[in-house]
């Protein structure tokens, strides 16, 4: 099926991004696989040529492109070469969207331009050792000091933890309420635990943070204090729609590498897609994955109008995912022992796909979501 949704400068756009990962990412994702996190310069490389929050107002350095479509075409680029480890979608259309909403001009002049060029990476603090979805939980706290903040807490599993220089850091002031701060690396009292091991993406460096007694100059708060769960929530639609992005996209890569592992594999004389049971799962899986990219592209056509919901994001994220994972184990399923091998992309989409049923909110908890919208 033929999709509608992209314009002529959308494609001159995926053709240039297209060469800027098959050049400077793919050749680099074993190494960094086996580093256990992405070389710093490829960030910098991203914002030379422009991939870094391109939606940013030119006189911050960015390109004025407030075209969601943008950031979409490089998830998909990126996914269907099997990359989980340089998480574009993260900085771009996760973290600095509150930066390029939320701050006050002082602030973008300070950060906006770092966050274009690549010299300052992003991470977003939210998840506690304690407190995963429950949001209004959290125990980080910022003590207001008359024309400061002391900040004390920790956060973990924490996505771009070991290469972030700017952290948006989700804090309670008391009497305010939860509230959103910057801290930036070198802050004293701010230290970062070990790269974590994880059971897949791993060249995405993820870690713990600590923050003890931290300075947080008033001039750092984001938006307004006690404001944080409000802009959390109006930021959650996107990050939700970029997960079912990127999964749908993964879903197409896990399916076009079987799709050529059994065209080529023989058992019993001939190719196993020769099999019934082959053409079936294949078939099956052809047809979900283009309910989903139909579902999304439309989803993402009304988030360009500013139409989605928050039930619809959760709807989008919790499906697309499960679809992954569904995908995932059945192309590991028709590759054999091979599947199991990880020098076969479909081993480590296996493990990678895994997480998304988790992050940016449990499926349990998209379900809740969707739920509730229904009265329930």
């Amino acid at each position: 099926m033929k999709r509608t949704i992209f314009e002529e400068e959308h494609l001159v756009f995926r053709d240039a991004f297209k060469k800027f990962v098959n050049e400077e990412v793919v050749p680099h994702s074993e190494q960094w696989i086996k580093n256990g996190i992405v070389d710093r310069r490829i960030w910098e490389k991203a914002g030379e040529n422009g991939f870094l929050a391109p939606f940013v107002d030119e006189k911050y350095g960015g390109l004025g492109l407030k075209d969601y479509r943008y950031s979409m075409i490089m998830m998909e680029e990126l996914a269907y070469v099997g990359e989980s480890g340089f998480v574009l979608s993260l900085h771009n259309d996760v973290i600095a969207p509150y930066i390029d909403t939320y701050a006050n001009d002082e602030q973008k002049q300070r950060w906006l331009p770092r966050i274009v060029s690549g010299e300052a990476i992003l991470a977003i603090a939210m998840t506690e050792p304690g407190t995963g979805s429950d949001l209004q939980n959290i125990k980080t706290r910022l003590e207001d000091k008359g024309d400061h903040y002391i900040l004390n807490g920790s956060k973990t599993f924490i996505s771009n933890g070991i290469l972030s220089d700017i952290v948006v850091v989700a804090a309670q002031i008391e009497g305010a309420g939860l509230s959103l701060c910057v801290v930036e690396r070198g802050a004293e009292g701010f230290s970062r635990g070990t790269n974590l091991e994880k059971m897949g993406m791993k060249s995405q460096d993820t870690a713990e943070l600590f923050f003890e007694n931290v300075i947080v100059p008033k001039t750092d708060i984001l938006g307004h204090p006690g404001q944080g769960f409000i802009y959390l929530m109006q930021k959650l639609a996107q990050e939700r729609i970029t997960c079912a992005i990127s999964s749908i996209a993964s879903a197409q890569y896990a399916l076009d590498q079987t799709l050529a592992y059994v065209m080529e594999r023989k058992a019993f004389g001939k190719p196993i897609g020769k099999f019934q049971n082959t053409r079936f799962k294949m078939a099956e899986m052809k047809t979900e994955i283009m309910i989903g990219q139909t579902f999304v592209d439309t989803l993402v056509a009304n988030h360009l109008k500013g139409e989605v919901t928050p039930d619809e994001a959760c709807m989008a994220k919790y499906w697309t995912s499960d679809l992954l994972n569904k995908v995932a184990y059945e192309c590991v399923q028709l590759h054999g022992g091979y599947g199991f091998m990880m020098e076969y992309p479909i081993a480590r989409i296996y493990t990678d796909a895994r997480i998304t049923t988790i992050f940016a909110g449990t499926n349990e908890i998209m379900k809740e979501v969707i739920g509730r919208s229904m009265g329930l």
